[in-house]
């Protein structure tokens, strides 16, 4: 069964989900790929405000495809996460604290996700267009070069998740593939 939770995630919200817990999140996320993360730690250098509230936020690494007519957004599909691991420290330090993406985490990121009382959490690649249903509302938030690099604040509605680090820095990249390794010896 999964568990209900809503966006900007609060602290004890945040600490209390597990590793290879399922989730249906609803509320604020905020869309952006690798350029986005280049350009809020740009401003986060220069001492300039972000454009959108970090403080609680959930980052979904993703750059919606156009959105069809009657539509919010297009296909929805995660990036790959490693593409953030050079930025996401500096939003996890400020207060960040949910991430949405694919794929596995460099050290840095998930001591900062632990320091932070953070999570990252997967999302299914390649079912864009199922995750683009759960989305209800999408506001252009900041635009510099081409579409998939914009801003989005994006209203969700059960947007099905898995916990894949938690805020302990318990791992289901890691212990998932290690209980599947225990399981194989056993059926041997």
């Amino acid at each position: 069964m999964a568990r209900h939770i809503t966006a900007p995630l609060t602290p004890e919200t945040a600490r209390s989900l597990r590793a290879g817990e399922s989730v249906l999140l609803s509320g604020t996320v905020y869309t952006a790929r690798d350029a986005a993360h280049k350009r809020l730690c740009a401003l986060v250098a220069e001492g300039k405000p972000l454009p959108f509230p970090i403080e609680g936020s959930v980052i979904y690494f993703v750059g919606p495809s156009p959105a069809r007519p009657g539509q919010p957004i297009g296909s929805a599909g995660p990036t790959t996460s490693y593409r953030m691991d050079a930025y996401s420290p500096t939003l996890l330090a400020l207060g960040q604290l949910g991430m949405i993406g694919k794929g596995k985490r460099s050290k840095e990121v998930i001591d900062a996700m632990v320091k932070a009382g953070a999570v990252y959490f997967g999302a299914i690649g390649g079912a864009g267009a199922l995750l683009a249903k759960c989305g209800q509302a999408s506001q252009l938030v900041c635009s510099e070069g081409p579409a998939p690099d914009a801003i989005r604040r994006l209203e969700v509605e059960n947007l099905p998740l898995t916990v894949v680090i938690d805020s302990t820095g318990a791992n289901l990249y890691e212990t998932g593939r290690a209980a599947y390794l225990a399981w194989r010896k056993q059926e041997k």
